[in-house]
């Protein structure tokens, strides 16, 4: 499992007084300010977040260290980060996209598919993209119980069992 969780975006600036647009990607938008101070990728900056509202697929918010618009336009597209511990414990069943990265995939026959290398979500549902040595391309293989009966985080294992001929 990763220390660091990718929870949020900076969309750019809104207004001139510094304040940002968040894209969330916690399962209740606001949730972001909850697991502060985030950090940036390299973890060479932090930020305390203050939630000010609301705007057209995004939060408006006000970052510490940041007073301008020119700073705030410097941060577009940065991605923000929480510590792991900070987030809260999920239901069965339930997995942060961050824990499934990496993990092997295996048929129900035993035999390696190949590791996880992204979640994806296009609206539908979630897809596991899946990368391996004997593979030209990736595959997205549905993350449903019926295409993947067991995840097994604790023996880093996916059990899949795939449409036919998606691999």
């Amino acid at each position: 499992m990763t220390e660091m969780v990718c929870v949020g975006a900076i969309a750019g600036a809104y207004g001139v007084n510094g304040d940002v647009r968040l894209k969330s990607f916690t399962a209740e938008a606001d949730a972001i300010a909850d697991y502060a101070p985030l950090s940036t990728e390299d973890g060479k900056t932090e930020f305390t977040v203050t939630l000010i509202g609301a705007t057209k697929n995004g939060i408006v918010a006000r970052l510490s260290g940041v007073a301008t618009k020119e700073q705030a336009d410097a941060l577009k597209g940065e991605k923000l980060y929480a510590a792991r511990d900070k987030l809260p414990s999920l239901p069965e069943d339930e997995y942060y996209y961050a824990d499934l990265v990496g993990v092997e995939v295996r048929d129900t026959g035993g035999t390696v598919l190949g590791r996880v290398q992204s979640v994806q979500n296009h609206g539908a549902t979630d897809l596991l993209e899946i990368a391996g040595p004997d593979l030209e391309t990736t595959v997205l293989l549905p993350f449903t119980v019926a295409s993947v009966p067991t995840v097994d985080l604790e023996a880093g294992r996916i059990i899949a069992d795939p449409p036919e001929g998606l691999f």
